[in-house]
């Protein structure tokens, strides 16, 4: 197995003709479980700058945003993840993002 953090082995296609919206997201989601949640949400913002209806990568980019301390960041990534979620029809990401919200709603002052 590979030694090298799946992180470094997706930065490598960064700005090469695999990049775009799921190679950011994957990249996001490795840096989570890295614990970097700051450069995840960089990566997770591209994602969804790259595809701006991809629920999933709006749910990770509160996850990251929340997890690296950015609680209303975190709170405005899900409300805007709600959104697209709900217009596409994918009622169980919306679901997911508006528990996560009012986590964060009841936590935030």
């Amino acid at each position: 197995m590979d030694p090298t953090p799946l992180s470094d082995r997706l930065r490598k296609q960064l700005d090469g003709p695999r990049d775009g919206a799921l190679l950011r997201y994957s990249l996001g989601n490795a840096l989570i479980a890295e614990g970097k949640p700051a450069e995840a949400a960089e990566a997770l913002r591209k994602a969804v700058e790259f595809d701006p209806s991809y629920s999933a990568a709006w749910k990770s980019l509160g996850k990251a945003l929340a997890e690296a301390g950015d609680n209303n960041a975190a709170m405005q990534a899900y409300e805007s993840g709600i959104a697209v979620a709900e217009a596409r029809g994918d009622k169980q990401a919306a679901k997911e993002m508006r528990v996560f919200l009012r986590r964060l709603q009841k936590a935030v002052p």
